[in-house]
């Protein structure tokens, strides 16, 4: 197969279409050796040495995505987390960078605490602002702009390629968390950023039951070489079952998304203007501050995540609404996470804690692969329960 005639739906269905050659195996085998036979004259033509940075089993998995990202190289890490820190592990001490302000809050905690510690400078601002970009950028300074988008929990979105044009032009790496579009609806090296990265315990996989991370980049660099070194001697390695496990949810990802688009879009517009809903944050709503630039940079559809504001009343306030909300549900599953087949609900300020953008009124909403009418249902009989308790 040559994936540069091919859809990337039928990439993603026969996993680039490789067979296992000793087997003919259609479904890969699953690699768990830790090392590696070398030659009688000492060399390891295989180009296998130890598993931690050399594990076949990443091999088919890694293309795939470096194919549908249209990407140079892809990386494949133990979570998001490990995947995101590797890419700011690789700068040095002194370097400026900067991150949004609305952002995934375990890395946006990681950044102020455990980043400026190692002796980066790390300054978050209003990334959807390019006024905002432009006055903080330090010329030969900053060394990456990192972008999340659309970002967690607001769901704001950043323009990509005008972030990427100020950036480059200050002398900064371009790095996108691409997590809730996916390849399938946004293709940030495309658009002229340098790393994408993929919380792939998400949308990648799809079923809740990997932990896994993954980041791309359009070209070799020094850079890109120090995050290979990161994943290799501080360890953040997958494991071979789930690398297996997370080629496996790869294969159904463009019929998971769009069918997970095609409900939130259907869920946003129910809940706009709902009498006992203050506000409906999703990117695909017409009125929506980020929706000319979504539909620009996101083909396909406007991702499966979207929030809610519960309104308030004289008996409850908008914070006990959305609590309360969350309590009645039924199809709608209380829990952290994104991107499986399940919907979810949070209440996203009480996770985060102090200093969240989240405002207390608001329920962040993964759209599963149930019914929407079933879910719109569920949320509608929650509404009603949470304000009237």
């Amino acid at each position: 197969m040559n994936p540069k005639n091919l859809h990337p739906e039928t990439l993603s269905a026969q996993a680039m279409g490789w067979v296992d050659e000793r087997t003919r195996a259609i479904t890969p085998p699953i690699h768990v050796s830790s090392t590696y036979l070398r030659d009688p004259d000492n060399q390891y033509r295989s180009g296998r040495v130890y598993a931690r940075a050399d594990n076949p089993a990443f091999d088919q998995p890694e293309a795939l995505l470096c194919a549908l990202e249209h990407g140079h190289q892809a990386l494949l890490f133990s979570s998001g987390m490990a995947a995101a820190t590797a890419v700011f592990q690789a700068l040095q001490p002194g370097d400026h960078v900067l991150a949004p302000k609305v952002m995934y809050w375990s890395l946006r905690n990681w950044l102020m605490t455990f980043a400026t510690s190692w002796g980066l400078q790390v300054e978050l601002i209003d990334m959807t602002d390019p006024a905002a970009l432009r006055a903080a950028l330090r010329p030969g300074k900053t060394r990456l702009v990192w972008i999340e988008t659309p970002a967690n929990p607001l769901w704001t979105v950043t323009d990509i390629a005008a972030t990427v044009e100020l950036a480059h032009a200050a002398g900064a790496l371009v790095a996108v968390d691409s997590t809730v579009p996916t390849p399938v609806l946004t293709q940030p090296l495309t658009l002229g950023a340098d790393i994408v990265m993929h919380a792939a315990t998400k949308y990648l996989n799809g079923h809740s039951d990997l932990i896994a991370g993954a980041l791309v980049t359009r070209e070799d660099s020094d850079h890109w070489q120090k995050v290979r070194k990161v994943r290799a001697q501080i360890g953040g390695t997958l494991g071979s079952f789930e690398a297996w496990l997370l080629q496996r949810g790869m294969r159904t990802l463009h019929v998971r998304v769009a069918a997970a688009c095609a409900s939130a879009q259907k869920i946003a517009e129910h809940f706009h203007g709902h009498p006992l809903v203050a506000e409906v944050l999703y990117p695909g709503l017409p009125t929506a501050a980020g929706h000319a630039i979504a539909a620009r940079q996101m083909r396909g559809g406007f991702g499966g995540m979207l929030s809610i504001r519960a309104k308030g009343n004289a008996h409850v306030s908008g914070e006990q609404a959305a609590v309360g909300v969350a309590a009645h549900t039924e199809i709608w599953k209380r829990a952290t996470s994104l991107g499986g087949t399940e919907s979810l609900i949070e209440h996203r300020a009480s996770v985060e804690g102090a200093g969240t953008p989240a405002p207390t009124d608001l329920l962040r909403l993964s759209v599963g692969l149930e019914h929407a009418d079933d879910l719109i249902q569920d949320m509608e009989n929650a509404l009603e329960k949470g304000h009237h308790q």
